[in-house]
């Protein structure tokens, strides 16, 4: 039963003191407490990291934990409890929920915690903490480098009994890497993520040239770079966003259209950044049920964790797939909109930043960071060699020292007789008073004297930093360059201009798109784009590095192509499915192309090799293959999709295939030990498309053919043979040996099924051509990367082995040229 207890009487001196408080200034004044809390502590992220408070918690918590990338992985449970326990008095799934974002390879470009467990997905939460478990991703070392040489500042925590740091080092630029998201009061913050290696470039650009403007940074940052890829459309709005800091553009789906059994059915791969395949599912059958769409049969997710997304829409017979995808971009969320809001904290105040305020802000942050560290670890060294130089004094006379001690009453005499004799610091002292005596004679004068020039080589290179702001710079960017390099990784999202430019027939149906003339073009990257210009692709100064022309084919919008692939096959190509280039005269752009992936379905290991029209009447098309095949044919335009048009032995690819223009073109061979053959079209007889072709060139034992092609019509004056030689145990493209320009004239015409001619002579280390091509000149090169390579003049096939290269290469010349990386032809 419970004892009652009896009221305190209160004490005679008791005065009462009632305020009185308007209702309306109690409002205001507790709202404004509230919206300061939300804005500053909850939602707002810092421009410096890139973190809420909450982040910035978890990884610091974490760090603290030691739960590094190489440790073992603990309980969720546990990490949010030592944050809300320490650090952050607000409930526990606040704190699961942002950890578990920053985990989420689709929500994070760049995550920075290591998850073990079902952590969800973007339609379904993830389990409950206690079930799953995490550590530190090394993304989040990066990001807590250097807390503990005081380069940042700390601040208690909400009951004062601890410190916090006020903001991580951040070797990262988390904020746009990552992008954010949050709502406070009054305001709410919006930012895509991006591409760390882009944003990287930008910012060591940035470094150089503080005076750079915003087309400057575009150039290294074109755009967002979604976790989900998918597409973009319209840049209009990110450069609103990156100029203002407020803006919008369009994420699409990536899809394809693909036969599936009697049917063609429309396959999504990507989605838009936060759309989740159940949405996109229950819209399209809400729309089904309502009879506002029609031609769809059925829906299923095939997705798993083998192939990824596979979203599979099944079309009716007598639908278009391209009309029907156009809709669903329209009415379902396999098109969305994302809206930048760039809003984040600049020395404790919200600000609206555009990309050149976002980079500056970081920037700025680490110089800070690396000047105080500079600062911290120049202290430790000057500590150090203080201690060495006073210990180099004690150890030339040892005996003298320890005597000196022995004979001393106590440790204070001690010490103020060698501060006295010795002219030693009393810290000097001290050291040597506390270190033991084994440990004194284990000291080498030489292994001291090291020491003290290393530090002394240390602290002059820390002056350095510190003095030098040029220097400071430097550093700074060498971070970055190596975090890129450590972390980066390709882009994901592919960058439309306009909505006429998407793939796979987004732009508009088939009944809206004039049957009008045009130029379809494969580029060595492996897009395929349309062009309304009519006129054969030329030389422009203005092409991309990305954009070397193949092949090109003429035809119509509404028509349909061929594609060549390795593995002998003829694949049907619908002109429509490929986006449309803006008119650009005689310099193609490809920039905007549709990946092949996306509207062939290819084989592992194959590729498309060239483009050409479905005519049957024509000479036919040459084929070439790595065992020495040649074979000529003309196609059968079939009822299927694709077809052979060679029967390939085992292990047998085609390497070349050409659409001949006359007949009487020359066709080439080049093999792996530098031999030579080139002979008349008119010498291969056609055969059917179940033919196995003939001899085209006889190949040494375990030698292959690395590159086939046709020459002409017409005179092959200026034409010129490319090769570069390598050795073939070589990793590929670490070796490129020696590259040799030889007029193709000097080469003679040798008959079918023979070796042909020496074009290479080999230097001493190397055994196999690492590529070869023959084309017009003057021949132009590219390294793999894209960049350009000056290739040496031409010379005679007697005159020596050629020129010594320095990097993989890929030549090209004249208007439709082709481009083959080394490491697809090494022996």
């Amino acid at each position: 039963m419970a004892r009652r207890t009896a009221k305190q009487p209160l004490p005679e001196d008791f005065e009462e003191h009632i305020l009185d408080t308007d209702i309306k200034d109690e409002m205001e004044s507790s709202f404004l407490e509230y919206a300061y809390s939300v804005i500053y502590s909850r939602a707002l992220p810092d421009a410096r990291d890139g973190l809420k408070p909450v982040q910035r918690r978890i990884l610091y918590t974490m760090d603290d934990m030691n739960l590094r990338p190489d440790r073992g992985h603990v309980k969720s449970a546990r990490v949010v409890g030592e944050v809300m326990g320490r650090l952050h008095p607000h409930g526990d799934g606040a704190i699961y929920d942002a950890l578990v974002r920053l985990a989420q390879p689709w929500a994070m470009r760049l995550p920075t915690i290591d998850g073990h467990g079902n952590f969800g997905s973007p339609d379904d939460p993830p389990a409950a903490m206690r079930y799953t478990e995490c550590r530190m991703a090394a993304p989040a070392v990066a990001m807590t480098a250097s807390l503990d040489e005081d380069t940042v500042d700390f601040k208690p925590n909400y009951d004062s009994r601890e410190l916090e740091p006020s903001v991580l080092p951040a070797a990262i630029p988390h904020l746009i890497v990552n992008g954010a998201t949050g709502i406070a009061v009054g305001m709410a913050t919006n930012i895509a993520p991006h591409n760390l290696v882009e944003v990287v470039q930008a910012l060591r650009h940035l470094i150089v040239k503080p005076e750079a403007t915003l087309d400057d940074l575009m150039r290294f940052i074109p755009g967002p770079d979604l976790p989900t890829g998918g597409k973009i459309v319209g840049l209009d709005g990110v450069r609103d966003a990156y100029e203002t800091g407020r803006g919008s553009f369009r994420m699409r789906a990536t899809a394809r259209v693909e036969t599936l059994g009697r049917r063609k059915g429309i396959v999504v791969t990507e989605l838009p950044y936060g759309v989740g395949t159940e949405k996109v599912v229950e819209r399209i059958k809400t729309l089904v049920q309502g009879k506002k769409i029609q031609g769809i049969s059925d829906v299923k997710d095939l997705t798993d964790r083998a192939k990824g997304l596979r979203l599979v829409i099944e079309v009716k017979n007598g639908f278009h797939p391209e009309a029907l995808l156009e809709q669903l971009y329209k009415q379902t969320p396999l098109e969305d909109s994302f809206g930048i809001n760039a809003v984040a904290l600049v020395d404790g105040q919200p600000r609206t930043l555009g990309l050149k305020e976002i980079l500056e802000v970081f920037l700025g942050h680490r110089y800070d960071v690396v000047r105080r560290r500079s600062v911290f670890r120049r202290g430790k060294a000057a500590d150090r060699l203080h201690l060495v130089d006073g210990l180099l004094i004690a150890i030339i006379d040892i005996d003298e020292v320890i005597q000196l001690i022995r004979t001393s009453d106590n440790a204070a005499a001690a010490k103020e007789r060698l501060m006295a004799v010795f002219d030693l610091t009393e810290i000097q002292a001290d050291y040597i008073l506390d270190m033991p005596l084994r440990r004194l004679t284990r000291f080498s004068r030489i292994e001291l004297e090291k020491e003290r020039e290393e530090l002394l080589a240390r602290i002059a290179a820390l002056d350095e930093i510190l003095g030098d702001e040029g220097r400071l710079r430097s550093v700074v960017s060498d971070e970055l360059a190596e975090v890129a390099k450590t972390f980066g990784t390709p882009r994901r999202t592919v960058l439309l201009e306009s909505a006429g430019a998407a793939a796979v027939a987004a732009a508009a149906s088939p009944l809206e798109v004039a049957d009008d003339p045009c130029f379809v073009y494969l580029s060595s990257s492996g897009l395929l784009a349309r062009s309304a210009n009519v006129d054969p692709p030329g030389e422009g100064d203005g092409r991309a590095k990305h954009d070397v022309i193949v092949s090109a084919v003429r035809c119509t919008a509404r028509g349909e192509i061929g594609g060549l692939t390795s593995a002998g096959r003829l694949v049907k190509i619908g002109v429509l499915e490929l986006p449309q280039l803006p008119d650009t005269a005689n310099d193609p752009h490809l920039a905007g192309g549709v990946p092949v992936t996306e509207v062939l379905v290819l084989e592992p290991g194959e590729r498309l090799l060239s483009l050409c029209t479905l005519a049957t009447d024509g000479p036919g098309i040459a084929l070439g293959t790595r065992q020495g095949v040649v074979k000529r044919v003309n196609p059968e335009v079939l009822g299927k999709t694709d077809w052979e048009v060679i029967g390939l032995k085992d292990g047998d690819e085609v390497i070349g295939a050409v659409e001949l223009a006359t007949g009487h073109e020359t066709l080439c061979f080049v093999t792996t030990d530098a031999q030579l053959l080139h002979f008349g079209a008119e010498g291969v007889r056609p055969q059917g498309r179940s033919g196995g072709g003939m001899a085209g060139v006889r190949l040494a034992a375990g030698q292959q053919v690395a590159w086939f092609g046709a020459l002409g019509p017409g005179g092959l004056g200026d034409t010129v043979v490319v090769t570069a030689s390598g050795s073939s145990t070589a990793l590929p493209g670490t070796e490129p040996g020696a590259v040799k320009v030889t007029p193709f004239s000097e080469y003679p015409p040798k008959g079918r099924a023979t070796g042909g001619v020496r074009c290479h002579r080999f230097l001493k280390g190397e055994d196999a051509l690492v590529f070869a091509w023959v084309g017009p000149a003057p021949a132009r090169a590219a390294a793999a990367s894209g960049a350009p390579i000056d290739l040496p003049e031409a010379t005679g096939r007697r005159d020596g082995s050629g020129v010594p290269g320095s990097q993989p290469i890929a030549a090209c010349a004249g208007p439709v040229a082709a481009r083959v990386a080394a490491t697809d032809v090494a022996g």
